[in-house]
């Protein structure tokens, strides 16, 4: 199991990397800067899996079909199929590049892997109703959200602490999450919200941390991030000088050796954020 540089233990005690037991450490915390907490999203607030996934995935592409067909316009099944996978891979090797594409241009990638130039010649009502049919598709099959998850907000707002959600949004436009936020009542607990679909960056890159942390009016020094992606999540926030609390249990780091890939602070899951927060932060 990777280390971290510290682990939720007994309170008021630390354990240090590579240590089997609790400790006194001897480094002193900067406690008293931290003034904000941001979130990954998936599998840290919500909890997906790969058949609700795959659910998502005939949604969408039952959908385009049906407006396709509409139009005049008949496809094979597993033609659109592959067109569907196609442009996963199309937009996966952007977001590998710490890069990402609108959702409108992620539906038009898709529809012209269907027939090449297909996006221009379909009236703006189709091109609409196949959008509609990729972001309701969430809604249709939705993750669950953690236990822990409006728990954890509310302490950690109660903590005087401005609170971000970084997320890479994958086939879910940014506007269907803020809408699944806002219909489970969580969407108040966040200052800034920041999708990548909408920013055109992915995480790990710097850009993407640093603008949230600069929409939160403060440094990366001063704020924590928490998710369960080493890469994206860990790395991404130790690289900008961000705090990082790790939610093990999903991802495992390609590079143990690599410091950046150690967090401030590793958990099972989220119910143990709060009590990090408060052991990072001092409060």
């Amino acid at each position: 199991m990777p280390t971290s540089r510290l682990t939720i233990g007994t309170p008021g005690v630390r354990r240090c990397k590579g240590q089997a037991d609790p400790i006194i450490c001897t480094d002193i915390w900067d406690v008293a800067a931290i003034n904000a907490v941001t979130f990954d999203l998936w599998q840290t607030l919500i909890l997906d899996n790969r058949e609700l996934g795959l659910q998502r995935a005939q949604a969408r592409l039952d959908g385009a079909r049906e407006t396709l067909m509409a139009h005049g316009i008949d496809r094979e099944p597993d033609h659109i199929r592959e067109a569907y996978r196609a442009c996963y891979r199309a937009c996966r090797a952007v977001r590998n590049e710490n890069k990402d594409v609108s959702f409108r241009r992620q539906v038009e990638i898709f529809i012209d892997l269907i027939d090449e130039d297909l996006s221009k010649r379909l009236p703006e009502s189709a091109i609409a109703d196949i959008e509609r049919s990729y972001a309701d598709s969430f809604f249709d099959y939705p993750p669950r959200f953690h236990d822990a998850t409006k728990e954890t907000l509310q302490s950690v707002k109660a903590m005087g602490l401005g609170v971000g959600l970084i997320s890479n949004t994958g086939m879910t436009p940014g506007y269907t999450f803020r809408e699944f936020l806002r219909r489970h009542e969580l969407l108040q607990f966040f200052d800034v919200l920041t999708f990548s679909d909408e920013v055109l960056l992915a995480k790990p890159s710097d850009e993407i941390f640093l603008m949230t942390v600069n929409s939160l009016a403060t440094s990366p020094r001063a704020t924590i991030h928490v998710g369960d992606h080493v890469t994206n999540d860990i790395v991404g926030a130790n690289r900008v000088g961000m705090k990082s609390i790790w939610i093990r249990g999903f991802y495992e780091p390609e590079d143990p050796d690599d410091p950046d890939s150690q967090a401030d602070i590793a958990v099972d899951d989220l119910s143990g954020v709060s009590g990090a927060v408060r052991q990072l932060t001092g409060r």
